[in-house]
C-alpha cells in the first residue's frame, strides 16, 4: 500500500472538512458538524483502509459515510435550542457555543450570574434560566452539566465551597422550573480555571462565572 497516497487522502479529508466549515458563513451549525465528521470520518477510513490491506481511497469514502453520520449527534433539536438560547441572552454577555464534542455551552459571566462571594442568582440570569429550562421540556434524554467558578479573591477554602454552592444554585433554580434533578450533575473548580487574568476586575469579573453544558447521549 502505498503510504504517501494514505497520508494524502487523509490530509485532504481534514482539509476539506476545514474549508467547507471557514467558506461557508451561511452553513448551519448541524451542516458544519456533519462537514466535519465527513472529513475525520474519511482521514480515519483511509488509514484503516491501509493499515487492513485495502485501498486507501475506498476507506476514505467508506469513513467519510461513518464520519457524517457521527458528526450529526449534533440533531436538529440541539441546533433549535442554540438559537433560541443565543436569541434569549442577545446582549447580556451570555456566550452561546457548540463544543468540539457536540455540547451546547452556556458560559455565564458575573455581571449575569453572581456577585462576589455570592451563591445568590441575580436577577438576569433569572431569565436566562427560565428560557434554558423551557428549551428542555418534554426531553427525558437530555443531560446538563453545571459547573461553577470564582475569581482569585480569597483562599481556596472559601473558593472550592463557593464555587460548588453557584452550580447547585442554578441546580436548584432548574429544578424549580421543570428539570428533574437528577438529570443536573454539578461541579465546582473554585479558582482553578481562570479564562482571564485575575490581576484586574475585569478578568476576575470573566473569572466568576457559571458554565452549563446540555448534551445529547448517543443512542
Amino acid at each position: 500500500m502505498n503510504h504517501r497516497l494514505t497520508t494524502r487522502v487523509a490530509a485532504l479529508g481534514l482539509a476539506a472538512a476545514a474549508a467547507l466549515t471557514a467558506g461557508c458563513e451561511n452553513m448551519s451549525e448541524r451542516q458544519k458538524g456533519t462537514a466535519v465528521g465527513a472529513g475525520i470520518g474519511a482521514a480515519a477510513g483511509a488509514v484503516l483502509s491501509s493499515a487492513t490491506g485495502g485501498k486507501a481511497g475506498t476507506g476514505a469514502v467508506v469513513g467519510g459515510a461513518l464520519g457524517a453520520v457521527a458528526g450529526n449527534v449534533w440533531s436538529k433539536r440541539q441546533e433549535e435550542r442554540r438559537v433560541a438560547m443565543e436569541q434569549a441572552t442577545r446582549g447580556t454577555g451570555v456566550d452561546v457555543s457548540r463544543t468540539a464534542d457536540n455540547q451546547l455551552k452556556l458560559n455565564i459571566p458575573s455581571d449575569v450570574s453572581f456577585d462576589v462571594n455570592s451563591a445568590a442568582i441575580k436577577p438576569p440570569m433569572r431569565t436566562v434560566l427560565d428560557k434554558f429550562a423551557q428549551t428542555l421540556q418534554g426531553d427525558q434524554n437530555i443531560r446538563v452539566q453545571v459547573i461553577g467558578h470564582t475569581d482569585s479573591t480569597g483562599s481556596n477554602a472559601v473558593n472550592d465551597p463557593l464555587s460548588v454552592d453557584r452550580a447547585q444554585s442554578v441546580r436548584d433554580y432548574l429544578a424549580g422550573h421543570g428539570v428533574s434533578p437528577s438529570r443536573i450533575q454539578t461541579e465546582g473548580r473554585g479558582e482553578h480555571q481562570p479564562i482571564a487574568d485575575n490581576s484586574t476586575e475585569a478578568g476576575r469579573a470573566k473569572n466568576r462565572r457559571v458554565e452549563i453544558y446540555l448534551r445529547e447521549p448517543a443512542a
